[in-house]
């Protein structure tokens, strides 16, 4: 009996802990989504550079400031959910959030001058969104242990 509660100890520290992990990354990705959202706002061409597409605006930046706006929501809400401990919700959202960055790849890749390089941004994303939101799905939370 002594040994099997051990086990289940163990395992339930690497289960908070995988947990644990997942959230500090979705908060810093959610960081890092808001930095980027602003960039495209404040700084619209080297944002731009940056994402890997090259977009003749002739003095509109009407889709750098579209896609500042979505990317500063993006990372507000997961912000959000991580401070609420909304780890469900953050889940949800980041498993559903994969189809913005395999969509961005997508166009990023649809251009003769990209290659994986500028995909690897895009690549990353896909893995933190879908890996971790699986995680915080799946994992039981404290209260259920």
């Amino acid at each position: 009996m002594d040994s099997a509660h051990r086990i289940l100890r163990h395992n339930l520290k690497y289960i908070i802990m995988t947990k644990r992990i997942s959230i500090a990354i979705a908060f810093l990705t959610g960081l890092g989504l808001i930095f980027l959202g602003a960039r495209f706002i404040i700084s619209p061409e080297i944002a731009e550079t940056g994402y890997g597409i090259h977009f003749n605006e002739q003095g509109d930046y009407s889709f750098h400031y579209i896609k500042g706006i979505r990317d500063l929501m993006s990372g507000l809400l997961m912000c959000i959910f991580v401070l609420s401990k909304q780890t469900k919700a953050l889940g949800i959202t980041l498993l559903a959030g994969t189809i913005v960055p395999i969509a961005d790849m997508l166009i990023v890749l649809s251009k003769p001058y990209n290659g994986l390089t500028q995909a690897i941004p895009h690549i990353s994303a896909i893995m933190v969104c879908s890996v971790f939101g699986i995680i915080l799905l799946t994992k039981p939370t404290k209260k259920t242990l």
